[in-house]
Parts: structure tokens; sequence; C-alpha cells
């Protein structure tokens, strides 16, 4: 006799319409390349630019709107060496929103050369716990959920070798509480499928570290 399944009925939410891309994006794809044309990935020869483009299609992808979406290519601007000038640009190209969320997820504005990583992500995991807008925590968890796939990725192919290529210098221990700690505010902050991305890429980190320790 053939077995009987109870029905299971699931509430699927339909997708969201695609954010429009105007001139503004692409202006705001211009400016990244301005900013960013020259640079690369850490110790790698991958543009810098493919990073701001993945996050930018993450946010997208997780229904965010134009103003996410410009946020995410300039995410890394500001700190970078922009400082308050720059900002003080994007807010007249772009508008104060997008500004807001840009300044929300850089380290700092005026960046000390000098001051410690752990110091500077110290201060960034407090700035970000304080914020509840849907559209600092998208962006913000984007760019993490690159980075660690990033970091994945490379220490699968590389292994502990990996850690060498950081400027300034971080140590596992360091990234692995950094990323720990991002896991746990945005499980607590923001769940969803871009939430269970980071955590399942920093578990396979943590999970190929400890058994290159051990």
């Amino acid at each position: 006799m053939p077995l009987r399944h109870a029905a299971i009925q699931r509430v699927v939410a339909m997708p969201k319409d695609p954010p429009p891309l105007t001139e503004r994006f692409l202006a705001a794809v211009a400016l990244a390349e301005e900013l960013h044309g020259r640079d690369r990935r850490s110790g790698t020869e991958i543009p810098y630019l493919a990073h701001l483009l993945v996050v930018t299609g993450l946010v997208i992808e997780d229904g965010g709107d134009e103003d996410e979406a410009i946020a995410a290519l300039l995410h890394d601007a500001v700190e970078d060496g922009g400082g308050q000038a720059l900002l003080d640009r994007i807010t007249r190209s772009f508008g104060p929103h997008v500004a807001d969320i840009v300044e929300r997820l850089s380290d700092s504005v005026e960046v000390d050369p000098d001051e410690p990583w752990i110091d500077r992500k110290a201060r960034y995991l407090g700035k970000l716990e304080t914020y509840s807008d849907e559209s600092t925590l998208r962006v913000a968890l984007a760019d993490k959920v690159h980075n660690a796939r990033s970091i994945v990725r490379d220490y699968r192919d590389k292994g502990p070798v990996l850690w060498e290529r950081f400027s300034p210098p971080k140590t596992v221990e360091q990234q692995l509480w950094y990323y720990g700690r991002l896991v746990e505010l945005f499980v607590a902050k923001r769940p969803g499928p871009l939430t269970e991305d980071l955590r399942q890429a920093v578990a396979e980190l943590t999970a190929m570290v400890a058994a290159d320790a051990s």
C-alpha cells in the first residue's frame, strides 16, 4: 500500500520586484572605479572592484533598493582614505541616506593608520550593535558574507599561510573572534538566509583552522 504523507502547507513569500537602477547607480559605479580602480584585494591580483560589485549584487538579491546598492558600492571609500571630504561628496551626489549608510559602515571617518586593527574592529562592532535600520544591516551583512566566503575559499587553497597576506597583520585568533562576534550580532539582529550564509562560512573556516591545529 502506498505511503500517504500529510500535506504540508508552506507560505512562500513572493519575490520583490528588482529595484530600478537609474543614472544615480551608474554614477556610483563610475565613482567606485575612480576611487578603487587600481586597488587589489590584499595579497591577490583580484581587482577590489570585484568585491564591491559582489557585495552590491548580494544587497540587490536580498531586496535592497537603489540607495542601498549605491552604499554597497561605496561602503569602503570613506575609511580607505576619502575621509570627510568624500563623505560630503557622497552626500551631494547621492543624498543623505546613502551617506548615512556609508558613514555607519566605516570604522571611522578619519582613520588613524597607527590604530591597531583589533581596536578598530572592536569599535566597529560596538557601533553595529546600536543600529537597527534595515539598510545599514543589509549592506553590512552583505559585505561580511563576501569577506568570509573569500577567506574560506583562499584558506582551502593556501592554508594557514593565508594570514600572512593581511595588512595590517592580524592573527587567526583575532579573525575568528571578529567573525564569531559578527555571526552572533546578525543572528540576533537580522536572522535570515544571508545571515545563515555568514554563519556557514564562519563555521567552515573555524573547522578548517581547528583541523590544521590538531
